[in-house]
C-alpha cells in the first residue's frame, strides 16, 4: 500500500528542496510524545538510512524508517492553506484517536 503524496504536497517539498539546494527527499516518521502518544515528524533527507523504505510520487521521494512504517502504512500526505494557516495534513487510516490540540494521535 505505501505512502501517497498529493500533487500539492509534492510541489511544496520540491520547492523547499530546490530552495535548500540539496536533499534527496522527505523523511516521514513518528515519535512518542503528546497527549495521545505519537506525533508525526518530518525532515529533509540528505543521506538515506539502511532500513528506509522509499516511496516516490510526483517526482518526490518519501523515506520512512522500519520502526515508523507500520504506523504510517496507507497514509496520505497533503499540503494546503486554510485562512492564515498552512501546512501538511495527514490522512492516516491507522489513527484511532487524536488529542484535542491536534498535535498527537494513537493507533
Amino acid at each position: 500500500m505505501g505512502i501517497t503524496l498529493t500533487p500539492q504536497a509534492a510541489d511544496h517539498v520540491s520547492r523547499y528542496l530546490a530552495k535548500r539546494g540539496k536533499g534527496l527527499g522527505l523523511r516521514l516518521g513518528v515519535r512518542t510524545t503528546g497527549c495521545s502518544g505519537m506525533a508525526y515528524k518530518l525532515e529533509y533527507v540528505d543521506e538515506p538510512n539502511s532500513d528506509d523504505s522509499v516511496f516516490e510520487q510526483h517526482g518526490v521521494k518519501v523515506f520512512i524508517d522500519a520502526k515508523s512504517l507500520p504506523y504510517l502504512e496507507g497514509t496520505q500526505l497533503d499540503y494546503g492553506r486554510e485562512g492564515l494557516n498552512e501546512g501538511f495534513r495527514f490522512t492516516n487510516p491507522n489513527e484511532k484517536a487524536t488529542c484535542g490540540c491536534g498535535e498527537s494521535f494513537t493507533v
